[in-house]
């Protein structure tokens, strides 16, 4: 059974860094897009980064320019998302996608990924990440 499983949320403070990941099984990742969406409390959920297995092209949303760095590891099956210089802001659930298909190409799942949410080939269940003092 295929399955996208998030994990490395936490709580941080403004400044610090977290390392989230997003774990495939039943499925490989070498032929999908991957796309980083979050969700804060009473707002609609955004992209924030996505990345092509493929050819490892990557897209960055304006919120995560300069601080968040998403990658991939074939080997390990995962895509993670480095979060760097955390703001309050960046408070909410983070949840990982994958698509082969339609969103198959790195700005396509970030650009369009939220209003085809539930199109989605595979959709994690999401991590709580928190930033406070």
């Amino acid at each position: 059974q295929a399955r996208l499983v998030e994990s490395g949320g936490g709580l941080a403070q403004p400044g610090g860094s977290l390392r989230l990941s997003c774990a495939a099984s039943g499925f490989t990742l070498d032929r999908y897009t991957i796309g980083w969406f979050r969700q804060a409390p009473g707002k609609e959920r955004e992209a924030v980064s996505c990345i092509n297995f493929k050819n490892n092209n990557t897209y960055y949303t304006d919120s995560a320019k300069g601080r968040f760095d998403i990658s991939g590891d074939n080997a390990k099956n995962t895509a993670f998302l480095q979060m760097n210089s955390l703001k309050p802001e960046d408070t909410g659930v983070y949840y990982c996608a994958a698509d082969g298909l339609a969103f198959g190409k790195a700005d396509s799942m970030c650009l369009m990924g939220r209003a085809h949410w539930d199109f989605l080939e595979e959709r994690g269940q999401g991590t709580l990440v928190t930033v406070t003092l």
